[in-house]
């Protein structure tokens, strides 16, 4: 059966592709309408068309695809009508209260299509530093951390690896020529490594994997160490500590600036959504082309 559903799949993707009509005629039960269209599928007296199937497949897609792309709605639509069917058969169905879902369903398809059009049209993307900076300032408060955080540099080397012994040396060097050949080294022996910048990285996700992230109590350590070196039966591994944040402190402003600028643009697409609705039925208001009237 299967094999003949992909059969008549293929010649109907044919047929799109060719922009071919044959037409049959049948007859609908309930409205006693005569139609000429052509049939894909059939779930007892429902049928699936083939210009049901208009725009499932994007230009330029291969016939493979294609036809993977068709199987797999067709399957999928007999699948539901086939769950509607039994559905019907054995629950009382309010009707009008399912229209009204499908209509509430409709308006927010097509409106969340619509509103994205408009925001793009008219979204400001841009987020000053001041404008960020004070959003975190006046709610410092929903920035508490809930890991603790470093700046710093964490190095894993296998133990084969040549000239572990500069490592320290290296990290410690505030001379560009160092902070190069310690890149370079990285680059070439490394299997894990996050060099110093300004960057805030939580703590156990930058020891993962490693005897660190054993530690029982990484507060206490550290409290204890600005420069640690451990190792396994494998690797060595290096970690300077530049500065740290603690669980349930306030998050440093670096920490939380790309979630405060995803805040902000959120803010701003929920405000131009409202803005759109307002102005649509403003517009619509001034137009009369609604009424409401009363009973």
């Amino acid at each position: 059966m299967r094999s003949n559903l992909l059969v008549v799949l293929l010649i109907s993707f044919l047929f799109m592709c060719m922009n071919a009509c044959d037409f049959i005629r049948m007859k609908n039960s309930d409205t006693e309408e005569t139609i000429t269209r052509k049939q894909v599928a059939r779930v007892n007296n429902t049928y699936l068309f083939l210009d049901d199937l208009t725009g499932i497949i994007p230009a330029g897609t291969s016939q493979e695809d294609s036809i993977a792309r068709i199987t797999t709605y067709v399957n999928n639509w007999i699948r539901k009508q086939l769950v509607i069917n039994e559905a019907m058969k054995n629950i009382d169905i309010n009707e009008l209260e399912v229209e009204r879902k499908v209509l509430d369903y409709r308006y927010s398809l097509i409106a969340y299509e619509y509103q994205n059009f408009y925001i793009r049209q008219n979204l400001d993307d841009s987020i000053s530093d001041a404008e960020i900076e004070a959003y975190y300032n006046e709610r410092k408060d929903n920035f508490i951390l809930k890991q603790n955080i470093i700046q710093g540099t964490f190095i894993k080397v296998p133990k084969t690896a040549p000239r572990t012994n500069l490592i320290k040396s290296w990290v410690y060097s505030n001379k560009p020529k160092d902070h190069a050949e310690l890149k370079s080294y990285c680059l070439g022996f490394s299997a894990a490594y996050h060099l110093s910048d300004s960057t805030w990285i939580e703590f156990d996700k930058l020891v993962a994997n490693s005897p660190l992230a054993e530690i029982p109590n990484k507060v206490q350590f550290l409290r204890s160490y600005n420069y640690y070196e451990t190792n396994d039966n494998e690797n060595l591994y290096f970690l300077k500590i530049d500065a740290y944040n603690i669980s349930d402190n306030v998050s440093p402003l670096e920490f939380v600036k790309q979630d405060i600028k995803n805040i902000i643009l959120n803010k701003r697409k929920v405000e131009l959504a409202r803005k759109l609705e307002d102005e649509v039925y403003q517009n619509a208001a001034a137009r009369k082309d609604f009424e409401i009237y009363s009973n």
